[in-house]
């Protein structure tokens, strides 16, 4: 540990600025996973199109993969103006050396914090705040990071439920028809949703379905 931080102090400024962006980029790639996840609109799309599949009734159809590769592409999709924003205003002027670290925190923080509060309820804010003890913010740049990644995080959950249960209602309709006609002509051991299966699959597709989910997921922000 001495011998590093001699080497540390006795390295020119070029060394250290190359030092400090290294540990810069290894510390964003290991959170990478949690801010794609808990501080962008991935978590609203990936339940949306999950409860999708699980209305269709088709096991593993979209694969997995599918989804979640069609919910990264359109995260960077949504948030693109975001990381432009962030990469104008934080990354380049760092890298550049015309601000510091702490500066350029503040600038990357501050377009997801905006975005985060247009899309956190204001009931589950408070929730956080009351619980930490903190004061009402006055401005988005007040709020703590630390309140507002799992109310935002809350609210994008309650949001894609509410989505997912409108997009079931369709679905259980046929699946109450199928099971009650099925009833009536005395098929009760005849599993229904073998029978509705096709007919759903085929009324998603005359409806331009996914069209439409990618559509409503879009607006939604």
């Amino acid at each position: 540990m001495n011998e590093f931080m001699e080497f540390f102090n006795n390295s020119s400024p070029d060394n250290v600025s190359t030092s400090v962006k290294l540990f810069l980029l290894l510390t964003v790639l290991s959170l990478a996973p949690s801010i794609l996840i808990l501080m962008t609109c991935f978590t609203r799309i990936i339940i949306v199109l999950s409860f999708v599949r699980s209305a269709l009734a088709t096991q593993q159809m979209p694969p997995t993969q599918v989804l979640l590769g069609l919910a990264l592409f359109l995260t960077f999709f949504i948030m693109a103006p975001i990381f432009q924003e962030i990469n104008d205003e934080a990354l380049t002027p760092l890298f550049n050396e015309e601000i510091n670290l702490e500066e350029a925190y503040d600038k990357a923080s501050l377009p997801l914090k905006e975005f985060m509060s247009e899309h956190t309820r204001q009931k589950d804010l408070e929730l956080f705040l009351n619980y930490s003890g903190a004061e009402r913010p006055k401005t988005v740049e007040d709020i703590p990071i630390t309140s507002l990644v799992p109310a935002f995080a809350l609210s994008e959950i309650k949001t894609a439920f509410q989505i997912g249960f409108m997009i079931f209602i369709p679905f259980l309709v046929i699946d109450m028809v199928v099971a009650s006609i099925l009833m009536s002509m005395g098929m009760m051991m005849l599993p229904p949703v073998m029978i509705s299966l096709p007919f759903k699959i085929l009324l998603f597709v005359l409806v331009d379905g996914w069209y439409l989910v990618i559509q409503s997921l879009l607006k939604s922000f």
